[in-house]
């Protein structure tokens, strides 16, 4: 597994997000208000629609399209909502964001 230095954490707003560009689409890195980090892919299960235009709140997000909830640790859409965005390991070291992406097989 690969660690990628992101940015500085204080590059991305609490309660925001930033978007890159991952092997398979956009990936999301959310902020939450407690300077936890959290990677998805930038798609809801349900619609396709850019999570990281959605409100962050505690450990979710909020789409932006239909507001299906999102919990950030899992990617799990929250009942009654049945789905889930592609999870990615992200942590703060040393004041940076970091983010894992397996080896592509």
């Amino acid at each position: 597994m690969n660690w990628l230095d992101i940015c500085a954490l204080e590059e991305i707003n609490a309660l925001g997000s930033r978007v890159i560009q991952g092997p398979k689409g956009d990936i999301a890195i959310f902020r939450t208000s407690d300077d936890e980090v959290f990677a998805l892919d930038d798609r809801c299960p349900h619609k396709g629609g850019p999570l990281s235009q959605g409100l962050i709140y505690g450990k979710r997000v909020a789409c932006p399209l239909h507001n299906w909830q999102i919990d950030l640790e899992s990617g799990e859409a929250q009942a009654p909502d049945i789905g889930c965005a592609h999870h990615h390991q992200a942590r703060v070291e040393n004041g940076r964001v970091m983010l894992a992406l397996r080896d592509a097989v």
